[in-house]
């Protein structure tokens, strides 16, 4: 049942970043490599977590929850349908 709270919970990050990347239409392009760095930063810091943390599980789907997120934002911004162009 835990599993799959969290295959779940990994999965609602998809409509999340889709949404947040339609809300933050304007700002995908500007913003594309600090998306790319969060994604990469995210990740990496989630390698000592999963080491060192107690309450590793938690941190860890967070971590990725933001990776996901800031990945998809990163891969809407080469769409030039969804991105606004700037007046």
């Amino acid at each position: 049942m835990r599993n799959l709270l969290l295959i779940l919970t990994l999965l609602a990050a998809f409509p999340t970043g889709y949404l947040l990347a339609y809300l933050a239409r304007d700002e995908l392009v500007s913003g594309r490599k600090w998306f790319v760095l969060l994604a990469i930063a995210s990740v990496v810091a989630s390698l000592p977590v999963a080491f060192y943390s107690s309450l590793r599980f938690p941190i860890i789907l967070a971590l990725f929850f933001i990776a996901i997120i800031s990945l998809l934002a990163a891969w809407k911004s080469y769409d030039k349908k969804w991105v606004k162009k700037r007046t």
